[in-house]
């Protein structure tokens, strides 16, 4: 009889971090992504009708949305890390977001800490992919190929574009997060 509760509980543990994926990482990703997309796009346009457009352009700003797409699949890729190896991490985050503002926890146990190989450089790899994305768009503005709203934007749509589209298949069937 124990196994069948240990099962259950494991699936439900599963099943909240699967929830929190798709309301917490990939509502937000496809949201941002279209609007840094639609105004990138837009200051392009602008760029395209008030300056001159030309194949640097075009170039630096393809460059500068992969690069965006690269370091949004290299997230997306340690998220699915997470998601398969410590599912009860997202669903302890998850337990915390439906239980409400209001309602003290009556006795909740701490979810267990993240303890895997490289988990302190992660917060410095952060920091890196963030100071990458805005250097290489204050480079592209200051070379002037690009306008520099268009520097800016299109990393970053790069960015949550990839985290949206790399998590598709994993959370659509209950064992693809195994692969």
């Amino acid at each position: 009889m124990p196994k069948i509760i240990t099962a259950k509980r494991l699936e439900s543990e599963a099943e909240k971090a699967r929830e929190y994926v798709k309301t917490h990482i990939l509502f937000p990703s496809g949201l941002l992504g279209l609007v840094f997309m639609i105004s990138g796009m837009a200051s392009l346009a602008y760029q395209f009708l008030a300056e001159t457009y030309s194949w640097h352009t075009f170039l630096e700003s393809s460059v500068l949305l992969v690069m965006g797409g690269l370091l949004g699949w290299t997230q997306t890729r340690y998220h699915r890390f997470l998601l398969r190896e410590y599912p009860e991490h997202y669903a302890s985050r998850m337990r915390t977001f439906t239980r409400g503002r209001r309602s003290k926890p009556k006795r909740e146990a701490p979810s267990p800490p993240l303890d895997h190989q490289g988990r302190a450089l992660v917060p410095f790899a952060y920091l890196a992919g963030i100071l990458l994305l805005l250097g290489a768009s204050a480079l592209g503005a200051m070379v002037g190929h690009v306008y520099y709203v268009a520097a800016f934007l299109l990393p970053w749509a790069g960015f949550f574009w990839a985290k949206l589209f790399f998590w598709r298949g994993v959370l659509t069937h209950p064992g693809a997060s195994r692969r």
